[in-house]
């Protein structure tokens, strides 16, 4: 699965050391393909992810979860979501006395909290899995906050000395500036010349699209010959789409849809800024971090940030880009045409962001920083 969540997975386990961590997993169609990589390191359930939301998949995957434990004399687990990975996690605990770990994100502690103020059965499932945690892991301080409110409403107070936040990264050997992005513009047939704004993120509600295209004609009027692309799918597409009719923009506007993972370093040499317009959206919308904020900023590419959810801990306000209000498209005109329109500025917040994936938004720091939690639970 493409994504922020899938994206630290994955590099936990092409950095962790060789033969050290098994992944337990559900079936999917890109198995094959993804897994390869991983040297049999993955070890798929014979059911689909929406399987494992059932009674019978939870206890098929719960049994395969504690006889690979048990094969492995495995120390520590790492669960990459409260539901429907906290109950196998919890499932191995109560049968091998195993510790585990839970990721909290942000909208997933959303969802979580809206499941249990409804359901009496979901409180005591949540409760179970998320106070039966050694470890729990915040990917911001605004996450962080969200799980101490949860910990508190599930009567779980205590457990907050549990918690860590472990801030996210990329991989800077691979998102760079200098990639050439040649091939990649005259296969979306994308114009030489001119300046992109870039956005790289599922279409939904909370990412803020819309208040990029409705800042774009001030834009245009201040800064001259500027586009935007937009890369993702999802349900919001064609109001999008219509939106940027509306406003007159259209032919300013490449939605190029999903784009592959190894396209995504030349995508960003293409661009001039980032604008990531995040805010918070119905009951669950939120950017619990950003990875594709600091993917721009591993390619000296500035950014223009919507503050809201854990956005500030991905985006060092005047140092790897500016942080502005959230659903307020003059604050991002703003932001934008100061960038565009001062190049030494824009070079600096750009080298500053480099700097930052360098020294601690990489993955290396992230997996250093898992494996010292670890090593606490465990010692």
């Amino acid at each position: 699965m493409g994504g922020g969540i899938a994206r630290l997975h994955g590099e936990l386990l092409k950095r962790y050391p060789k033969g050290k961590l098994i992944v337990s997993t559900p079936q999917d169609p890109d198995a094959a393909e993804v897994d390869g990589q991983f040297n049999g390191a993955v070890d798929r359930l014979p059911v689909s992810r929406g399987r494992t939301k059932t009674l019978p998949g939870l206890l098929l995957w719960s049994r395969r979860a504690a006889s690979l434990a048990r094969q492995h004399h495995v120390g520590f687990v790492y669960c990459g979501n409260v539901k429907p990975a906290g109950y196998p996690a919890r499932w191995v605990f109560e049968r091998t006395h195993t510790p585990y770990c839970i990721f909290f994100y942000g909208a997933d502690l959303l969802s979580e909290q809206h499941k249990y103020h409804h359901s009496g059965f979901k409180r005591h499932s949540a409760r179970a899995i998320i106070g039966g945690a050694a470890a729990l892991v915040a990917v911001s301080s605004w996450t962080r906050d969200l799980a101490l409110t949860v910990l508190g409403e599930l009567g779980l107070d205590g457990h907050g000395q549990r918690l860590r936040v472990v801030h996210l990264g990329t991989d800077p050997e691979r998102f760079r500036s200098g990639v050439d992005a040649g091939e990649l513009r005259r296969r979306f047939e994308l114009p030489d010349g001119g300046r992109w704004l870039l956005t790289v993120a599922r279409l939904v509600a909370h990412k803020g699209v819309d208040t990029v295209l409705e800042a774009l004609p001030a834009v245009v009027a201040r800064a001259g010959e500027v586009g935007y692309i937009v890369a993702g799918n999802g349900p919001e597409r064609e109001r999008l789409a219509g939106l940027a009719e509306k406003l007159g923009v259209a032919d300013r506007v490449r939605f190029l849809g999903e784009v592959a993972d190894r396209d995504l370093p030349a995508l960003y040499n293409l661009a001039s800024v980032y604008v990531g317009a995040s805010r918070r959206a119905e009951h669950i919308g939120v950017e619990g971090f950003g990875i594709s904020l600091v993917e721009a900023s591993a390619c000296a590419l500035p950014v223009v940030a919507g503050d809201s959810g854990g956005v500030a801990d991905a985006v060092r306000d005047g140092e790897t880009g500016f942080l502005v209000r959230p659903e307020d498209p003059a604050a991002f005109a703003d932001a934008i045409c100061r960038l565009l329109q001062d190049a030494d500025l824009a070079k600096r917040i750009g080298s500053g962001g480099r700097r930052a994936v360098e020294t601690y938004y990489n993955w290396d720091r992230v997996v250093r920083d898992l494996r010292a939690i670890e090593a606490e639970v465990t010692s």
